[in-house]
């Protein structure tokens, strides 16, 4: 038996002040996909954007439903909205922002494991990182380099061969 250590990177920005102009947009696109969430029974919406190397941009936002299962999270509305686009594209980054309808979020807000999980499966297919970007509605702002930072112990296709 032996100890290993796992560690994790993340960047914190205190405020979008400090993101470059076009994370900045990102991010407001996000929020407008925030806004247009539809979460009845949680009141909890969530906005997602989504980089790709071509430079255009995917949203998506949470879809919940009174079957809570049939429901889905922003960010896989996004990136598969994104991928089902053109799937030969990168996903460069991802922008996360959550609200609330009952109390302030004012913290960031991280990706769901099934999230999570979703992303890993484009990192891995695209052999290049994603860089993702989760706040609340206020507050500060975190940017993960990979997804792996989020996931180190990630489950991928090698499993399954």
């Amino acid at each position: 038996m032996h100890d290993q250590n796992i560690s994790s990177k993340f960047t914190v920005y205190e405020s979008s002040d400090e993101l470059s102009s076009s994370e900045k947009e990102l991010l407001l696109k996000a929020v407008e996909a925030r806004n247009k969430a539809y979460a009845p029974y949680s009141e909890f919406n969530v906005g997602a954007a989504v980089l790709l190397d071509d430079g255009s941009v995917f949203t998506g936002n949470n879809q919940e439903n009174a079957a809570y299962p049939s429901g889905i999270c922003a960010e896989r509305v996004a990136v598969w909205s994104a991928m089902s686009h053109d799937p030969r594209r990168k996903i460069k980054k991802i922008f996360v922002t959550a609200a609330s309808d009952i109390k302030e979020v004012d913290r960031p807000a991280a990706p769901c494991g099934s999230c999570r999980q979703a992303i890993a499966e484009y990192e891995i297919k695209q052999e290049s990182k994603i860089e993702i970007f989760f706040t609340g509605e206020k507050g500060a702002i975190v940017k993960a380099p990979s997804i792996r930072d989020l996931l180190p112990w990630l489950f991928d296709n090698s499993m399954l061969k």
